[in-house]
């Protein structure tokens, strides 16, 4: 057992954090050369959107046996065993010849992401005691984060170079990060918290993996989940789907202002996890969590106004502060509530803001075309409201020696 002092975060989330920095940076590359390769294929625009679409939806339905995979072979093989799969595949999608080849490709690193975003997450929150939870999440968050902005500017000169530079790239970053967790996370033993802090009260989980059964028992895995399926909904599917057709169609603008939106969200975002996670750790998970989810259902319900450029510039970096409080009490939660190796328990947690990605740019789509962008933002708000009253329907928080 370790002994951390109450500024102290294991070795291993510093780590994790830097790995996650890594994957981010490569993805961002990555992601502008997608739709230009696949149209190298001669393809349609639907086959476009399946080319993006198959990575997230094979990530979805393939995160629950990625899960029981770290239950049965421990977080450090799986995350580098995923890691392994998804710059494989990257590679080889690089060298494809045609197009199904590219999308089966495609598909297989979508397998691979699951199995590293939920062994590294199951081993964060396991190494992370209770009281620097929220700190350690947003440190891990923090290098998503700042790999996403870098990557994406780096991405779109490497695409007009060759479109398939940038896979090959990527590969080399993902090789890079497995290497890294291959060396540096050694099995490790939960870490002893030093102090008391703010937990929820709830059975003693500690014996080892919890079922399902009882995670879906409480209150405080529900309110988390529904919780991250907001964010998946807004922030990884409305905002990048919705906000830059918003921009051109309904304020005017040039998509440059939707990409000065989504940077001010991001670097909103990136700026308020510096304090977040000690405010998830310090204040409590569900007063953090209320005022996560208040702010995010106020961005949202600032776009049903009468559109204007300014309104909007702000509604996406209030949304950005939110998202990074419920990047952390989240998560937090999720780890009060396993504090084990929880692989099938952080997989549900993972497969709900995956959801929310998938579902909510079609819905919101739809609504578009059938209504208008502001019902459209209007149903956004309601979803991200109802992790607002699954906050509020949580137990007050007691303090608790943890161990």
């Amino acid at each position: 057992m370790r002994l951390l002092g109450r500024g102290d975060l294991p070795r291993e989330v510093g780590v994790l954090a830097v790995i996650a920095f890594v994957v981010a940076l490569g993805f961002g590359i990555v992601a502008p050369a997608i739709p230009i390769f696949a149209r190298n294929f001669g393809v349609g625009t639907t086959a476009v959107g399946l080319a993006v679409s198959a990575f997230a939806f094979f990530r979805f339905v393939s995160a629950f046996s990625g899960g029981t995979l770290v239950e049965r072979f421990g977080e450090r093989v799986v995350l580098t065993a995923g890691l392994g799969i998804v710059a494989v595949t990257t590679g080889l999608a690089g060298l494809a010849s045609n197009f199904p080849v590219f999308l089966a490709l495609r598909a297989a690193g979508g397998v691979g992401s699951a199995m590293f975003t939920v062994s590294a997450l199951s081993l964060l929150l396991r190494v992370a005691p209770p009281s620097h939870r929220g700190r350690a999440a947003a440190t891990w968050q923090g290098g998503f984060i700042l790999g996403g902005i870098a990557g994406p500017a780096a991405g779109g000169l490497l695409a007009e170079l060759s479109p398939r530079l940038p896979f090959f790239l990527y590969a080399g970053f993902l090789l890079v990060a497995g290497a890294v967790g291959l060396a540096l996370l050694r099995t490790a033993p939960t870490a002893t918290d030093p102090g008391e802090v703010p937990v929820q009260s709830g059975p003693d989980l500690d014996a080892g993996p919890v079922s399902l059964r009882t995670a879906f028992r409480s209150r405080v895995y529900i309110a988390a989940l529904i919780a991250n399926l907001g964010v998946g909904w807004v922030l990884f599917g409305v905002r990048n789907s919705l906000v830059p057709l918003y921009v051109t169609e309904e304020l005017g603008r040039t998509v440059a202002w939707a990409g000065a939106g989504l940077l001010a969200g991001s670097l909103a975002q990136a700026i308020a996890l510096l304090g977040s996670g000690r405010l998830v750790d310090g204040w409590g998970r569900r007063p953090s969590l209320i005022l996560g989810s208040t702010i995010a259902t106020a961005s949202m319900a600032i776009l049903v106004l009468p559109p204007a450029i300014g309104a909007f510039l702000f509604s996406m970096a209030l949304f950005g502060v939110a998202a990074s409080l419920l990047a952390s009490a989240p998560a937090a939660l999720v780890g009060d509530v396993s504090p084990a190796r929880g692989g099938r328990v952080v997989a549900v947690f993972q497969m709900s803001a995956d959801l929310g990605a998938v579902a909510g740019p079609l819905v919101a789509g739809w609504l578009t075309d059938v209504a208008s962008f502001q019902v459209a933002f209007a149903v956004s708000a309601v979803v991200l409201g109802a992790g607002l009253l699954s906050a509020l329907a949580m137990r007050p928080q007691k303090r608790a020696t943890a161990a």
